[in-house]
């Protein structure tokens, strides 16, 4: 049986930018992906702590050392800048493998997204 665990998960970022006119998905800092084991196209649950809005999207990589949180197309609607979100990632493992599973948690600075 498969069961469904958090394979990881960015805490408390800050948005940065809201998109309208881009096709969809949340762009997120290359290094917070890498970090997390997030791959681009990634299905990606945001949690918006500052709403209590969940939605869910993919990812794509934005530059290196940005710091970039930006929702892109409909999901900008559901975010100002400066909303604070937690990012998470789900994977399927086997009911034995799950028990034994240890998430990658990523907790970047809070003011910049940047990883120390």
């Amino acid at each position: 049986m498969l069961v469904q665990v958090v394979k990881s998960k960015i805490h408390r970022v800050k948005v940065t930018g809201a998109d309208l006119n881009y096709i969809g998905s949340i762009t997120i800092d290359e290094d917070l992906m890498d970090a997390a084991g997030i791959i681009e196209g990634e299905r990606v649950q945001i949690v918006n702590n500052n709403n209590g809005e969940r939605l869910e999207t993919y990812a794509i990589p934005g530059p290196r050392k940005s710091g970039e949180i930006t929702l892109n197309g409909a999901a900008a609607r559901r975010v100002q800048k400066g909303d604070v979100l937690i990012l998470i990632v789900y994977g399927f493992l086997e009911l034995e493998e799950a028990k034994k599973f240890k998430p990658q948690l990523v907790f970047p600075n809070e003011e910049t997204n940047l990883l120390e």
